[in-house]
């Protein structure tokens, strides 16, 4: 059996057993067939049968559930999707709120399924706190990006900004310049949700077929090595493992995450430390670095991976330990108390990123095709705005769902923006992460010249503007 548990804390820490469901070895007929059992392939079956159970249903997984990103995340359940303030920065204002709103709802309606199925995944609407914690430009960085909300219409219930004082009484790090407090934003145990998600979904009659990777797929069909599927609609539900069903590799490129779980902290050090509700946390740089407090008292601490020539997958997640250390030292940044704690778990994850740099929906009626994916890392949550998503454009329900920017109403894969050819992407991409580095060091060091500071931060904010 394959080395599941290992995939990272999150699966390591189930109490189930991960023993393979059947492969598939007949021939199907169904109404729909989705490719991959992570979070959007499991919520897109969820809610085609919540409006139409007699819908038949199949899902194929190349692995087991929850192998993929939704096995590997850091926990974060955002009501955001990525590139959120560009999608619906040219809508009306009453357009703009209902949407913004519709967004930051995501995790109440996870709480509302989780409940009703009753799904145990330590979840925790703590909210969301984005630090000013090593340095000061982090602070204007986070004021101009609150002033940008607030000039959408947003106001103090949605962003809230914190003070030094403020932000200590919910996380004490050790050099505090302020933050951002979002309520919109919940903690879970990763692989409880999707595990239990799959098991609903069989519950309610969806057939999972495991150890099934799909060799070739089309319009009204889907193939594995041992079998076919024959549907009215496919759903290519895998993000980051796009490039395994061409040509939807073209939309979308793999990139990589990498995460480490502290040992279990003592309630002393976490009085030091904070985050008793469940709050997410980041430090507010381009290092793109995310956090939770488990609900075994553990530090979860993610940060920026690599992304590999012409798109290749990481398969191999056993960091190195110059992958692991910079982690420690990020985090060691906010909490020195921790710099020499015990790391007992790392692992990492590809995820999707399409060309526009954020997520897209779309359903083709004509060819039976439809997706989501693009989520750019922050897919926990808006894998099941996807899913709800996708149920009523497969459905062809007339909903708020369906008229948000993000969806591509017509036009297919066809209407998807393609990424440059090899080696402009890989290059692009180094060139871009090297100008984070540099910024990032810079400014972490407090003795750096002025000119050096502002230097670094407007290469580094103009390579970041080439990504969108």
């Amino acid at each position: 059996m394959p080395a599941w548990r290992t995939i990272s804390l999150w699966m390591d820490q189930l109490e189930e057993p991960l023993l393979p469901r059947p492969a598939l070895e007949h021939e199907l007929d169904v109404d729909v067939v989705i490719i991959g059992a992570g979070y959007t392939g499991l919520w897109t079956a969820y809610y085609l049968k919540r409006q139409a159970p007699e819908l038949n249903i199949a899902i194929v997984e190349a692995q087991t559930a929850g192998f993929g990103a939704s096995g590997r995340n850091g926990g974060w359940l955002m009501g955001n999707l990525l590139g959120e303030d560009r999608l619906l920065a040219g809508l009306p204002a009453e357009q703009r709120r209902a949407s913004f709103d519709l967004l930051h709802s995501i995790p109440d309606e996870v709480a509302i399924v989780i409940e009703r199925e009753g799904i145990d995944c330590d979840y925790r609407k703590g909210g969301v706190l984005y630090c000013a914690a090593r340095y000061p430009e982090q602070a204007h960085s986070l004021r101009q990006y609150l002033d940008g909300l607030y000039a959408q219409g947003l106001n103090q219930s949605d962003y809230r900004w914190l003070t030094p004082e403020q932000l200590n009484q919910q996380i004490r790090v050790a050099r505090p310049y302020g933050g951002i407090y979002a309520p919109h934003c919940a903690t879970i145990h990763p692989a409880k949700l999707v595990r239990g998600l799959a098991r609903t979904v069989e519950r309610m009659g969806v057939n999972i077929y495991e150890n099934s990777p799909v060799t070739a797929w089309q319009s009204g069909s889907v193939r594995t090595a041992k079998a076919s599927v024959r549907a009215r609609w496919v759903v290519p539900a895998v993000e980051g493992y796009a490039v395994t069903l061409a040509p939807l590799g073209r939309y979308q490129l793999p990139v990589q995450s990498l995460l480490v779980a502290t040992e279990p902290l003592s309630a002393a050090t976490w009085d030091e430390i904070g985050l008793s509700r469940g709050q997410a946390f980041s430090e507010s740089s381009r290092q793109v670095t995310y956090g939770q407090r488990t609900a075994d008292n553990r530090l979860v601490f993610g940060a920026r991976g690599g992304y590999q020539f012409a798109g290749q997958l990481r398969h191999n997640f056993d960091l190195t330990r110059s992958e692991v250390e910079l982690r420690r030292y990020l985090f060691g940044e906010l909490f020195p108390q921790l710099k020499n704690v015990q790391i007992t778990h790392s692992w990492g994850g590809n995820l999707g990123m399409s060309r526009n740099f954020k997520p897209h929906m779309l359903c083709d009626v004509r060819s039976g095709i439809a997706l989501s994916s693009g989520y750019g890392g922050e897919g926990v949550g808006a894998s099941n705005l996807g899913g709800r998503t996708l149920a009523d454009l497969i459905l062809q329900r007339d909903s708020q769902l369906v008229r948000q920017p993000w969806v591509i109403p017509q036009g297919g894969l066809d209407a998807l923006r393609a990424w440059e050819p090899e080696p402009l992407r890989w290059l692009g991409y180094n060139a871009i992460i090297r100008s984070f580095i540099h910024e990032d060091r810079t400014l972490a060091d407090l003795h750096s010249a002025p000119w050096r500071r502002k230097l670094a931060t407007q290469v580094a904010g103009f390579m970041e503007g080439l990504m969108h």
